[in-house]
């Protein structure tokens, strides 16, 4: 098991927006409610650049590349916390954790931090009908349990019901019981209602844009899918699609030199799935049987080009609907491991607004708890080359100037139960990671969680990767280096 990446992510970007990616289906503003730009969102969970478009051979994913192919394309975007609640209200608010104050699943940023705007609310606001289908916002406290219903929706947000069958046992064992497991190729008419929630939020997310054809309003519609999320419960038809003897093994699976053992993630979660236990696999550093590794990427792969064919039937409405020219298609990761600049997935809020014609919110002061309406990502704007539009004097001209900054919260110094996703009572250290086009350096702090606040005078562990001569980043420099003197020079 190889340590996380803090904070990697997926962005494309256009007339088609997404975290991975994002098409442009017209070169022009809008200029009123009556010739606005619509926009679909859709939000993928743990998505990997394990894509055609960015150069995978092996996985199957046609429909996803078409929309890349006329999209502008992020390869090196980056989401703030690699945790699915704190990384898609950072995303959707435009604002960062240390912000939102959120690093778990067990708050609600309006009451914890800031009654902060969001992308959907600040379309609604506009003139917008807005919608949510499937898991945009992190279901429960992080989101009031609501999905932030009314704040940013013109309707009840819709959950498919399937979903809640997800961790259950409906995974059919090689002893013909059904288990709990990580790997969960599924016959669809077995499994409970005879369907899957992305299947479900598909035919919503359908309905939905049959009935906004002919509606007055522009819509803003967010599709939020779980797969390829752990548990891989997929339709088993597209495990044929790989063969095991087609699998390779992951190219770089041992712990990197030097790893301070606060960085490493021993994925409890995981370790929880039935097929898993079985392994008997000791904690944290044990590895994963060769033949379990190949089926697990198996399983990863099916479920993309699962996810793949869900998004073609999406699009393939939008052209049937003649609506393909008037939306802007946003596709994006919460978190995952991932050309072009660097990015942020906090970029998201400000180019959005700017793409569909509404005024970009101001950057935010510091600090930002009483400024409900601003957004602390750069407007990427300039990178569609419209002439029109007014670029944001933020972006930096020179591509070493490029930043991006993000964290990750660890409850002790070394790989425990709860390392994956410690809850706010138990963080005592906070990782801040800066990625640039040359480096990426991270240092592990002490952090109070009753006052919020990180103590960068106390630092537990650093790393140090320089991308040029190690890409993997398998050799950690930072005991060879002046780290910490570095840090400071790069902090915003």
């Amino acid at each position: 098991m190889s340590p996380p990446r803090i904070g990697q992510g997926l962005l494309w970007l256009g007339v088609v927006l997404s975290s991975v990616c994002v098409a442009l289906g017209s070169e022009t503003q809008a200029n009123s409610t009556t010739d606005a730009l619509n926009v679909l969102l859709l939000i993928v969970d743990d998505l990997r650049p394990s894509l055609g478009c960015y150069g995978d051979k092996l996985v199957r994913s046609p429909n996803i590349d078409q929309l890349a192919s006329h999209s502008l394309l992020f390869q090196n975007a980056f989401a703030q916390q690699a945790v699915c609640a704190p990384s898609r209200v950072s995303f959707l608010t435009g604002r960062r954790p240390d912000t939102t104050r959120l690093y778990d699943f067990n708050s609600y940023w309006r009451v914890h931090a800031g009654n902060f705007s969001t992308i959907p609310q600040y379309f609604k606001e506009n003139g917008y009908v807005t919608m949510s289908v499937g898991k945009v916002f992190h279901p429960g406290i992080s989101s009031n349990h609501t999905d932030d219903s009314p704040y940013s929706w013109s309707f009840p947000p819709y959950h498919p019901s399937s979903e809640k069958y997800e961790n259950t046992k409906t995974c059919r064992g090689p002893d013909g019981e059904l288990h709990a497991n990580l790997l969960c190729p599924v016959d669809v008419l077995d499994v409970p209602e005879g369907t899957l929630p992305d299947k479900q939020s598909t035919e919503q997310a359908l309905q939905l844009l049959e009935k906004m054809k002919t509606s007055a309003s522009p819509f803003f519609l967010a599709v939020g899918y779980h797969k390829p999320h752990i548990p891989f419960r997929y339709p088993k038809e597209f495990q044929k699609l790989y063969p095991l003897e087609n699998i390779t093994l992951a190219p770089d699976p041992e712990v990197p030199d030097g790893l301070p053992p606060v960085a490493y993630n021993p994925w409890m979660d995981i370790r929880q799935r039935e097929d898993v236990q079985a392994l008997n696999i000791s904690v944290p550093y044990g590895p994963i049987p060769v033949d379990f590794q190949r089926k697990i990427r198996q399983s990863y792969f099916a479920s993309v080009s699962y996810l793949d064919t869900q998004v073609g039937r999406l699009l393939s409405a939008l052209d049937d609907l003649q609506l393909a020219n008037s939306t802007i298609i946003a596709f994006t990761s919460d978190h995952g491991r991932q050309s072009m600049d660097l990015v942020e997935l906090v970029s998201l809020f400000p180019t959005l607004a700017g793409l569909a014609g509404l005024q970009v919110p101001p950057r935010c002061p510091v600090p930002s708890f009483h400024v409900e309406l601003c957004r602390e990502g750069k407007n990427l704007l300039k990178h569609f080359r419209f002439r029109d539009l007014e670029e944001d004097p933020y972006l930096p001209g020179n591509p070493r100037e490029l930043i991006a900054y993000s964290q990750y919260p660890r409850p002790a110094d070394t790989p425990q139960w709860n390392s994956d996703k410690p809850s706010l009572k138990d963080i005592k250290i906070m990782g801040y990671s800066i990625r640039t086009i040359d480096y990426r350096y991270t240092v592990w702090v002490g952090f109070s969680p009753d006052e919020f606040l990180a103590n960068f005078s106390d630092i537990h562990a650093g790393e140090l990767y320089f991308v040029d001569s190690d890409p993997l980043q398998d050799h950690n420099m930072y005991n060879d280096s002046q780290g910490g003197d570095l840090f400071q020079l790069l902090m915003p």
